[in-house]
């Protein structure tokens, strides 16, 4: 698929979630294999993103379900979290979340938004969470897949490699992980023969071709039973050390700001009906412009309707 055609179906995707749930879509990126720089041709589009509804969903007694999951279309996999949800998790310091903000395919931006969160982000941004996390993946998909087979996937590789070479960001205190392997890859691997083996893998990927069950790669094999105790018995890193009222304030205002534009719209209709109802008065107009007159005219009407729901748009 075509990336002007992907693009055009994930923004349908995207406003028909905003028309059918009453949401506004904030960020929308692309997750996964693709976002990551080794997708196959027939990968699915992870398509992750962030919204607010509106004032009143909030103020609920009832505890309400805070993801939206869109059945999967062909290829095109849609979900997002509520800002709520994604800022406690942000507080956390959620690495899938701090990597959606590292996507080099960025589907809806708000630039306002994703400028404040994205420094919020920054902030409560910790190395020793996001370390954890990535170690206990590594070994995870070490222990399911790989560790003592016969024969492997050869594709799982990648994925015991990605959370490795993010621990080794870590380590290195390189900042927030990127979401491009390539860039793991040239930045912490410096074993030249693990490179040219993961390079293979990740090419054959990129061309399509299905990585079968095989023996293990030696030289993949001997350096993760090598790194992963090694980075088990490193010192935990530094904390965060955020404040968790910039994220409440972060959130009434986004939380807000549909409705009080929608205020804004009620208000400035009143203004605007009494400017015109004082016109002729002042000599300035006609009659037909008086007080709840305006409404006999087709353009008046029109008018009044972009007026108040501008700030809906």
């Amino acid at each position: 698929m075509h990336g002007n055609e992907v693009f055009q179906r994930v923004r349908h995707a995207l406003a028909q979630v905003e028309a059918e749930r009453n949401v506004r879509v904030l960020f929308a990126c692309e997750s996964g294999s693709r976002a990551w720089g080794f997708a196959s041709r027939d990968s699915d589009y992870d398509v992750r993103f962030l919204y607010v509804h509106r004032r009143d969903w909030y103020l609920s007694v009832e505890d309400r379900r805070d993801v939206i999951e869109q059945p999967i279309a062909d290829d095109l996999d849609v979900s997002g979290w509520e800002l709520r949800k994604a800022l406690r998790l942000l507080r956390k310091s959620n690495p899938p979340l701090l990597e959606w903000l590292k996507s080099p395919v960025v589907y809806r931006h708000d630039p306002v938004f994703a400028a404040e969160f994205g420094a919020l982000a920054a902030e409560f941004y910790s190395p020793r969470r996001c370390f954890a996390h990535y170690l206990h993946m590594a070994f995870g998909n070490w222990r399911d897949y790989l560790r003592g087979r016969e024969e492997v996937s050869l594709k799982k590789y990648l994925y015991v490699f990605r959370p490795l070479l993010a621990c080794r960001w870590i380590e290195r205190q390189l900042g927030q992980v990127p979401m491009l392997f390539a860039q793991l890859v040239e930045s912490v691997l410096d074993e030249a023969d693990v490179r040219a083996a993961l390079d293979e893998l990740v090419a054959r990927k990129q061309a399509g071709e299905e990585l079968a069950v095989a023996p293990p790669v030696e030289a993949l094999t001997r350096f993760i039973e090598a790194e992963l105790p090694r980075l088990e018995a490193l010192n935990e890193p530094d904390d965060a050390a955020g404040e968790v009222e910039e994220l409440n304030g972060f959130f009434r205002r986004y939380a807000l700001a549909l409705n009080l534009w929608f205020a804004a719209g009620i208000v400035s209709v009143f203004l605007l009906l009494g400017f015109l109802a004082s016109l002729p008065r002042l000599g300035l107009g006609e009659d037909s412009l008086g007080w709840g007159a305006q409404f006999g005219s087709t353009a008046f009407n029109v008018t009044l309707a972009a007026v108040v729901f501008a700030g809906k748009a």
